[in-house]
């Protein structure tokens, strides 16, 4: 990871201790873990406190600082369209933004809205000048998992999605299929290439939605062929023990200290697990049920086929 253009040996240290990237193939999987509709763009009349994140295009109307207690300034924008006026706050970074941020200049502001003082703001917002707005940034806008220490070192969800970025960039070629194409055809799966560009930049939701069926088919997938390959292997390489003799304190318990019938579910379940310990090959199972269902006394049962 070192080797990526805008990483280095300090980042590469970061992104390894903090979120456990350590490769190119690490970075491309750190999946993002939701999405922000940029698609949209809303007028400030529209502007509800209970909004999680808005898009405004607008014209900065004035600019200042205000003075607060001690050293705690903050930065005031008048942001307007043609339904109103609403408030854009800074409290750290004043000095870089009053540079920046220029009066009577059209922005794309996106940030999430709340209610001041019975006033509209939203503090510290992105804002773009409107002439260098990017379309990539338009869309579905993917937000990636990140540390307080890694944000203090550049490396936030903005920072993360540039990286990937790059690396999708970079690589031209189709990342290797790893399901058969018979498969992915007959389910109706996208590649992995463009499932794994799709992840991180989709086009809308429901190519988003093909993009993590296919990843997260995918990762079931191996997780259930590497547990079925431990499964044979335990099976060739470490015998089980053959319980050839129930009966004592399994029969007793049954036919004189079971205080209830049980019921033909749990007859048929204890029937298959009796089945299975006569067997001289571990037995690996799941038994599932509702709350109350009876599974403990399947389990006791079992116990005392053991004891047996």
């Amino acid at each position: 990871i070192v080797y990526l253009k805008g990483v280095g040996p300090k980042r590469a240290e970061i992104l390894q201790s903090e979120l456990e990237i350590f490769t190119l193939s690490d970075l491309l999987t750190y999946f993002p873990f939701r999405y922000v509709d940029r698609t949209r763009i809303y007028t400030i009349a529209e502007i509800k406190p209970d909004m999680p994140y808005v898009q405004l295009k607008g014209i900065v109307k004035t600019i200042e600082v205000v003075q607060g207690k001690g050293r705690n300034n903050r930065m005031v924008a008048q942001f307007s369209d043609n339904t109103g006026t609403i408030e854009l706050v800074w409290f750290t970074g004043i000095k870089w933004l009053k540079d920046m941020i220029k009066p009577q200049v059209e922005y794309i502001v996106f940030g999430k809205p709340t209610e001041y003082n019975r006033k509209m703001n939203i503090a510290h917002p992105e804002m773009e000048a409107v002439h260098q707005q990017d379309e990539k940034d338009m869309g579905l806008q993917a937000v990636y998992n990140s540390t307080e220490k890694a944000k203090r070192n550049g490396l936030d969800s903005k920072a993360i999605g540039k990286l990937i970025r790059t690396i999708l960039e970079q690589h031209k070629t189709t990342f290797a299929e790893t399901l058969p194409d018979t498969w992915c055809r007959k389910l109706n799966l996208i590649s992995r290439d463009k499932a794994l560009r799709l992840i991180h930049a989709p086009t809308d939701w429901q190519t988003l939605q093909q993009a993590q069926f296919r990843l997260k088919f995918e990762e079931f997938f191996y997780i259930q062929l590497k547990l079925l390959n431990q499964l044979g292997l335990r099976k060739r390489q470490y015998p089980g023990f053959n319980f050839e003799h129930i009966d004592k304190f399994f029969h007793q318990f049954y036919h004189h200290h079971l205080p209830f019938a049980l019921t033909e579910a749990q007859k048929r379940v204890i029937r298959e697990i009796r089945h299975d310990v006569l067997s001289d090959k571990q037995m690996s199972r799941l038994l599932q049920g509702d709350v109350g269902s009876g599974k403990t006394i399947v389990a006791l049962f079992t116990m005392l086929m053991a004891i047996d």
